[in-house]
């Protein structure tokens, strides 16, 4: 059955790669398109905040169709809206084409978890989880890094195609034979937001946002960044978001092993701690350290972000889920739209930064959103602490 998953894997794969590629893509996309770097950006924004949205919205919308089909029209939704953003004549269309992209690749990855997890026994579910979400990790390592390359050689409507014409290929593969799965109770739209309300949810959604609008308000701008700190051409910030792929994947990992050894809130905190002092860096480097220096500096910090940062998702997820276990799977439904909306907002934040013309500030942008992240995690700890209490009390 593992087999059968492959498809799937490999349209996250060309999900994870349009989804990031934009931000390496920037310049180019803002030279080509007549428009500054700053609204370029919000390409992102656009991108993620419907992600955020639509995904529950079409969720519910789509329960009633096997997932099968849910899955080929997703898929072959998205090829079909690459190639729209690929010929865009102007920066309105292709906003219009990303939004289209993000709908169907929150529809793809909302039903590829589930069906996954329905295709092999119980006791093999995480792995058939795994194997799916493993396109994202790849596409992070390989597919930006790739797809940033190739924009900058033949210019990023190459990379829009390039990623239809892989979905395509994902496309075809589910639209192999395969055995229907019963359709599968869904939760209602009301019901996801009594759950999102619950405070100690509403706490963990609020950290994920905030963590991860400090990481976009800086990750979105760079590639520009890069080039005026080191004076990196395209091939080199290719390179190095590669280096930050592959310590996102070691940081993820790790995040996740460390988390079940030493409890998901410990690690949370450590990673944002971390991070905050990462992106302090970011902007000290980019303002007062010298280019030879900066250079070396600037990938080092890089490489230390992608491992550090990283290790936040799988352990924020672990948090969540044992805040409510009997309802994991709506909650990590929550938390993927919590984190799409950090996404978004991080874009817009680190906006304000480049349009006053000042792209150095991004670092100290997303170090003061991961400090209220950090205060977030503080409060949610006092509250289980006051609710633990009078059970102690009483016992």
């Amino acid at each position: 059955m593992f087999r059968n998953l492959f498809w799937l894997t490999l349209g996250a794969f060309a999900i994870g790669t349009e989804s990031f590629v934009v931000s390496g893509l920037l310049p180019s996309l803002s030279a080509d398109l007549g428009v500054s770097l700053w609204r370029a950006g919000q390409l992102v924004t656009a991108f993620s905040l419907t992600y955020a949205v639509a995904t529950p919205l079409l969720a519910v919308t789509t329960a009633a169709w096997p997932r099968e089909r849910v899955l080929r029209v997703a898929m072959g939704a998205f090829a079909l809206a690459n190639v729209a953003a690929a010929v865009a004549p102007t920066y309105g269309w292709l906003v219009a084409g990303r939004i289209l992209l993000a709908a169907c690749a929150g529809l793809f990855m909302a039903t590829a978890g589930g069906y996954a997890a329905s295709s092999v026994k119980p006791e093999q579910r995480g792995r058939a989880m795994a194997l799916v979400y493993l396109g994202l990790t790849v596409a992070t390592v390989v597919g930006v890094p790739l797809g940033t390359l190739v924009g900058h050689l033949f210019g990023w409507r190459a990379t829009f195609l390039g990623v239809a014409a892989l979905s395509a290929v994902a496309w075809v593969g589910l639209c192999l034979p395969r055995t229907p799965q019963p359709l599968q109770a869904v939760v209602s739209l009301k019901e996801r937001i009594a759950i999102a309300r619950r405070p100690d949810i509403l706490l963990g959604l609020l950290t994920t946002t905030t963590c991860m609008a400090g990481v976009f308000a800086i990750y979105t701008y760079l590639s520009p960044l890069l080039a005026q700190v080191s004076g990196y051409g395209d091939t080199q910030v290719a390179l190095v978001l590669m280096l930050f792929g592959v310590g996102s994947a070691i940081g993820n990992l790790w995040g996740g092993h460390a988390a079940d050894a030493l409890g998901p809130v410990r690690v949370v905190r450590r990673a944002l701690l971390g991070v905050i002092a990462l992106f302090c860096l970011v902007s000290v480097i980019a303002m007062w350290v010298p280019q030879p220096v900066a250079t070396f500096a600037m990938l080092a910090v890089v490489a230390g972000w992608g491992v550090v940062g990283w290790s936040f998702p799988p352990a924020q997820q672990l948090n969540l889920v044992r805040s409510a276990p009997t309802l994991a799977p709506v909650v990590l439904s929550l938390n993927s739209s919590a984190i799409y909306l950090g996404v978004s907002v991080g874009a817009v934040l680190g906006s304000f930064a480049v349009a006053s013309g000042h792209i150095e500030r991004v670092g100290f942008v997303g170090a003061a959103c991961e400090a209220v992240a950090l205060l977030l995690v503080s409060l949610a700890a006092r509250r289980r602490t006051v609710a633990v209490r009078p059970l102690a009390d009483a016992a």
